[in-house]
């Protein structure tokens, strides 16, 4: 990311929830937003271009698009979009059980693996139901339990979009699938205390060489690499979110030293930690 790219705020939005129809919408070019609200677009229709980090994201149509807290998220001029737009805040795993929670650390936690998913029709088919009750309770007259009524059906989403991007994958049934998908748990839960292959590797019973291979199958992506992709996302939100000094957040990711975490997370995002940092405390400056 450029330091001198210019970038706006994610704006707040009410009990940190908001469900949004998007029919045939067109959207003016959007400023770069330091995203604080995970998105999920269903995107029936459409055309134009999502830009997320680094990354451009041609729209096609019949599509999911995930984009988690600590990226940064942009919208190209006449982009036209028909579908639903879900935006979320932290809170809300707090409501879900454990279930959900778990399909938030493998499709959230490093986005950037699964920021796009395709939507067939039978997924779309089984998630439309689910969809049209979460808009009709979002866009009913506030009662008690309305914010649990919504994280209820979150929670589902959430898991059917696991089970498009293991069907995706060809991840339902095969030994390696499921070592595959293990191994991504794994990471979500471990990686701020080793970046070590073969420390995966050993708790999945399989050697390091075996896990790469199959990560570089499955994703494109050695174990390496994936393993760093999350430690990344994890150091982003860190130094967007927290005032935490630096040194704090190199050792909360098990850096031995400072200057490891500086030239692990400037190797791997061509700008240095504090400068990064700058870039959020300056927005709106």
């Amino acid at each position: 990311m450029h330091p001198k790219q210019t970038l706006i705020v994610d704006r707040e939005i009410k009990d940190s929830f908001q469900v949004s129809r998007l029919n045939h919408t067109h959207v003016n070019a959007t400023p770069s937003i330091s995203v604080i609200y995970n998105r999920i677009y269903i995107v029936y229709s459409g055309t134009g271009t999502l830009r997320v980090d680094d990354q451009d994201h041609t729209i096609t149509g019949s599509e999911i698009f995930l984009v988690s807290k600590g990226q940064v998220f942009s919208i190209s001029a006449g982009t036209k979009l028909e579908g639903l737009e879900i935006q979320f805040g932290d809170c809300f795993w707090e409501r879900t059980p454990a279930s959900a929670s778990n399909c938030k650390a493998v499709l959230f936690n490093n986005a950037a693996l699964n920021q796009r998913l395709p939507l067939s029709a039978p997924d779309a088919t089984a998630l439309n139901p689910v969809l049209d009750m979460l808009t009709d309770e979002y866009e009913s007259p506030d009662y008690p339990n309305k914010l649990d009524a919504m994280a209820a059906y979150l929670k589902i989403i959430m898991i059917k979009l696991a089970n498009i991007n293991a069907s995706a994958n060809h991840e339902l049934d095969n030994d390696n699938n499921n070592l595959y998908r293990r191994f991504l748990e794994l990471v979500s839960t471990n990686y701020s205390h080793t970046h070590e292959v073969a420390d995966f590797a050993r708790e999945l019973s399989v050697t390091a060489r075996k896990l790469s291979d199959l990560c570089k199958q499955k994703s494109g992506n050695g174990a390496k690499e994936i393993i760093n992709g999350h430690v990344i996302a994890e150091a982003k939100r860190s130094l967007q979110f927290s005032a935490k000094p630096i040194k704090e957040i190199a050792y909360d990711l098990s850096f031995a030293t400072p200057e490891q975490f500086s030239h692990f997370f400037k190797r791997n995002t061509d700008i240095a930690p504090a400068d990064y940092r700058n870039i959020f405390v300056n927005i709106g400056r």
